[in-house]
């Protein structure tokens, strides 16, 4: 099976690596090279991905949601349980 060429991702310099509590999390702040708008998922140390269903305007409106979360619902919000 063929398939076409890869989108290109543009990944935003607030994407990064943080340890809390001890869980350590990825925190992944893209976009399509074709599109405005920025995606935002976060990576457990085990894999569990918690992707927002929505888009943000910037990256930093995404790093601001990812931030509110944590503030609200602690570490634990990102452990997939």
């Amino acid at each position: 099976m063929e398939f076409g060429p890869q989108p290109e991702l543009i990944e935003s310099s607030l994407s990064r690596f943080m340890e809390q509590a001890g869980v350590r999390l990825t925190i992944n702040i893209v976009r399509l090279a074709t599109e405005r708008g920025w995606s935002l998922e976060v990576v457990n140390e085990h894999g569990t991905s918690t992707v927002w269903d929505d888009l943000f305007a910037t990256d930093h409106d995404a790093d601001a949601a990812f931030r509110n979360a944590l503030a609200k619902e602690g570490v634990e919000a990102f452990l997939g349980k």
